[in-house]
């Protein structure tokens, strides 16, 4: 049938080769009429009756073809996949064709020693066809690095990709079994990270420290001269730490209430100084008596002056 054309004249219906006789007859008289007064509207070309396939021929003719598609992508070794693979890369080539290239990447809310490792993890290249990058992929590598807690990618038309990142917030160095490792604020590994670039943040030592690290230091840094003079927190036993501070004195504290610990030795600071004055160690492991032992002093060495030697000897 004929598609009606808005606002302009409708196409004129072909005429058959045969006429039936009816029809004959009453374009027979349609001519007469018509001849006998002034011209009127284009009336509707005739419909043609269709006669198509019965539902059932139908349905069985669309599962056959079903079968024959799905047997002939099977025996080519998923062709139509690559067909299908084919074809969008044939579009995103016309798109960068037409300038939609990878010409900048712009990395927002990352360190500058991460951005190099998010660009790589990213795996763009300059002049890459912009429509065609899987950026649900590209994510899924970016939030593999360890540096990055979330991330969001973007395509900005016509040149731009947006990477906008969250990072781990690095709470520590963790030393265990001869090497050392930047750790996050859950206690997981920057793999990336280079520990010589951290000499800022605290070092948790020994098996277990760097789960643990995320539960005592927070406690720590609201004691900032005691965090100030600590040189290392060590891990005792997987159970409790041990604090070594930097002139080499020790505080033991207990496994369970580390926090009314550290309060009873901050009242003892108060009133001696003992932080300031320097001890050997504290013991904090016993709630109930807090076991100081001092410096020992050393004992000055004296020195032996030779006797000069007697005349004739």
């Amino acid at each position: 049938m004929p598609a009606a054309v808005r606002g302009g004249t409708r196409p004129r219906a072909k005429p058959s080769s045969k006429t039936p006789p009816q029809a004959a007859s009453k374009g027979a008289t349609a001519k007469g009429a018509a001849s006998q007064r002034a011209p009127a509207k284009a009336r509707k070309a005739p419909v043609a009756e269709h006669h198509g396939l019965s539902p059932k021929v139908a349905l069985i003719g669309s599962a056959a073809i079903l079968a024959i598609a799905l047997t002939a992508t099977l025996a080519t070794g998923h062709r139509g996949e690559r067909l299908v693979s084919a074809i969008g890369t044939g579009i995103d080539n016309r798109f960068g064709a037409a300038g939609f290239r990878l010409k900048n990447v712009e990395v927002q809310g990352a360190s500058t020693m991460a951005t190099a490792d998010i660009v790589k993890a990213a795996g763009v290249y300059k002049d890459q066809p912009l429509l065609g990058l899987d950026l649900k992929a590209m994510r899924t590598n970016i939030e593999h690095v360890g540096w990055v807690k979330e991330a969001r990618v973007v395509r900005l038309l016509p040149d731009t990709l947006v990477i906008s990142v969250v990072e781990h917030r690095q709470l520590a160095v963790w030393q265990h079994a001869g090497r050392q490792f930047v750790i996050d604020d859950h206690g997981q590994v920057i793999k990336e990270a280079d520990p010589a670039r951290f000499s800022r943040l605290p070092l948790v030592v020994g098996e277990g420290a760097a789960e643990h690290a995320p539960e005592i230091l927070p406690t720590l840094a609201q004691r900032p001269q005691l965090i100030g003079a600590m040189d290392a927190l060590v891990r005792v036993d997987d159970r409790r730490w041990d604090v070594r501070m930097k002139d080499g004195s020790l505080i033991q504290l207990p496994a369970d209430n580390v926090d009314a610990a550290l309060m009873q030795l901050e009242r003892l600071d108060q009133r001696s100084r003992i932080l300031e004055l320097g001890f050997e160690r504290i013991d904090l492991r016993n709630p109930d008596v807090i076991a100081v032992r001092p410096r020992q002093v050393q004992a000055l060495q004296t020195q032996t002056i030779a006797q000069p030697a007697a005349a004739g000897q």
